[in-house]
């Protein structure tokens, strides 16, 4: 009989190599998590070595470490095939970040790179799972941004997991891992991270994930996820290289975005799915699509669906440099401070039309200017079946006011002279001699400002003013519409929208072409456009087309 073992399967040993546990107890090997010895050589050590027996043998290895404070101090950890780390669930399970002895150091938890460790698609990481831990970045500093000081920066991801996890307070972003085949990214929360991004550097996001490296299709699934006052974006999918095609086979599901720059945003995938996700409170956009990336590429043929998109203190969906296809359909767009959803030029004005938008069937309502706006030249796009009503909040004229009524706190000016239309002032900068804040929401005599940046406390651009101090803020804009057009529209469809004002008198047109926009070879039939002050205001007459059939339009 021969002493021969056959492998249980292609590339995999029966038995694991001797010495090389499949489960490892971390303080059976080094590791103390009493929150002072640097556990992090330890770490590093018992990592390479299950990586090793993994290429030995085949078969994966899991470190489990318990209940306990792991401080990782002045290095991370150079990560390997076939490892996993799991804990006891955040709150037990803490790794603390910290490089007080080398500051030159990023310090993730764990990374893997191709710049530095030769990471990609014929060396990926494989059979890694990162689970039921959490990661504190609030001890990582340095003279400069670095954006590799993450919570997790690994490339090249093939068959990952990234579940039950809470990052916070990382210098740069949290979870900032690309090139994720075959992987699930679950019920990560991320809180203030990019804390040392001043918003326009890279990186500093909650979950910020690089695409483009694997082909056209990157199977990756980001669910049940928060990510609460990050300096750059909640969630992001930024494309990593220009001279291959954009993937697709990415979904972001019932995600969380709240109190960040930008909520989630897509800089760079074909066909992103965004579906029952909530995005309230956040700097700049609810949902955004750009060019903002690395390499200048928006996203396209995306799909955002069944959102709450409430409360952003500019845009609910800002739609920018992307020439189209993309779908925003039944999603609820509210109480935003500037547009409900914008198309507009973002630093690239000599872009093409977008072709083949399509904004069906949401509810857009109370944003403080126009429900709908499009700034950047569209053909073929369609705005059908969608609720339109009481947009233009931001009605309140010009105020000023200082001395014994008015007083200000880090997020407030209260002036009990004042009597302000309920929201009135939504959106405005208020000025208070150099220093400035952003309204976020108002009441008869006070004024909600929001923070200055993601992940502080303080709404000023410097100290807090003194009582009595003289303040102003700006006139509303003169013309407010359900749908504006302020671009060239060729051969746009506008079609069963209910776009009224029932209560509040704040949105003046249902549809607005202004000077500067125009409409060619437009179908505008069957809306109801009863209730605004005019049903449909054309400072440019339309062109050619067909305009029928619209309710309140006589």
């Amino acid at each position: 009989m021969s002493d021969q073992v056959t492998p249980a399967a292609s590339g995999v040993r029966p038995y694991a190599v001797a010495g090389a546990p499949l489960l490892c107890d971390a303080r059976d090997h080094g590791l103390t998590g009493d929150g002072t010895s640097n556990d992090q050589p330890a770490l590093a050590a018992l990592v390479d070595r299950l990586g090793d027996a993994y290429a030995a043998d085949g078969r994966a290895r899991v470190i489990y470490c318990p209940p306990g404070v792991y401080a990782i101090r002045d290095a991370g950890t150079v990560w390997r095939s076939g490892v996993s780390l799991m804990g006891a669930g955040p709150g037990a399970t803490r790794f603390l970040l910290s490089n007080d002895a080398n500051r030159a150091q990023p310090v993730p938890l764990a990374f893997y790179t191709a710049r530095e460790h030769g990471a990609s698609p014929d060396r990926p990481l494989a059979y890694c799972t990162f689970a039921d831990f959490e990661i504190d970045g609030s001890g990582v500093a340095s003279a400069e941004y670095d954006p590799l000081a993450k919570g997790l920066g690994l490339q090249y991801v093939n068959g990952g997991l990234f579940r039950n996890l809470f990052i916070h307070h990382t210098a740069a972003t949290g979870l900032g891992c690309d090139f994720l085949q075959d992987t699930l990214v679950q019920a990560v929360r991320v809180l203030e991270c990019g804390r040392m991004d001043n918003g326009l550097e890279m990186g500093g996001a909650g979950i910020g994930i690089g695409v483009g490296g694997w082909g056209p299709v990157e199977r990756l699934t980001v669910a049940n996820c928060v990510a609460v006052g990050n300096a750059t974006n909640g969630i992001f999918l930024e494309m990593q290289n220009s001279d291959r095609p954009p993937p697709r086979g990415i979904r972001i599901v019932g995600c969380h975005a709240e109190g960040n720059r930008f909520g989630i945003s897509d800089w760079g995938v074909d066909g992103l799915i965004v579906t029952g996700c909530t995005m309230v409170g956040n700097l700049e956009a609810g949902f955004q699509v750009s060019a903002k990336g690395t390499t200048g590429i928006p996203g396209k043929g995306g799909l955002l669906t069944d959102c709450l998109i409430d409360g952003n203190l500019r845009d609910g969906v800002s739609i920018g440099n992307t020439a189209g296809p993309y779908t925003v359909r039944g999603n609820r767009i509210s109480g935003n401070g500037r547009y409900g959803y914008h198309h507009q030029d973002l630093g690239e004005s000599d872009q093409p039309a977008a072709e083949e938008i399509v904004i069906e069937s949401n509810d857009i309502w109370g944003n403080s200017l126009d429900g709908i706006r499009f700034d950047r030249p569209l053909r073929d796009a369609v705005i059908i079946n969608n609720r339109i009503r009481n947009n233009g909040r931001q009605c309140a004229p010009a105020a000023t006011g200082g001395g014994e009524s008015v007083r200000y706190t880090e997020n407030h000016l209260i002036d009990q002279r004042a009597n302000w239309p309920a929201d009135g002032h939504r959106g405005k900068v208020l000025r208070v001699g150099s220093r400035y804040a952003v309204v976020a929401a108002n009441d008869a005599t006070s004024l909600t400002l929001a923070p200055n940046r993601p992940g502080i406390d303080t709404s000023w651009s410097a100290d807090t003013p003194p009582p009595k101090t003289p303040y102003e803020l700006p006139a509303a804009p003169a013309g407010r519409g359900g749908i504006t057009i302020n671009a060239a529209s060729d051969s746009v469809t506008i079609r069963g929208n209910l776009i009224r004002d029932t209560s509040s008198g704040t949105q003046l047109s249902g549809i607005w072409i202004t000077e500067r926009g125009s409409c060619l070879n437009c179908r505008v039939v069957e809306n109801d456009l009863d209730g605004n002050r005019t049903a449909i205001r054309a400072d440019t007459p339309a062109v050619g087309g067909h305009w029928a059939g619209n309710h309140g339009d006589q």
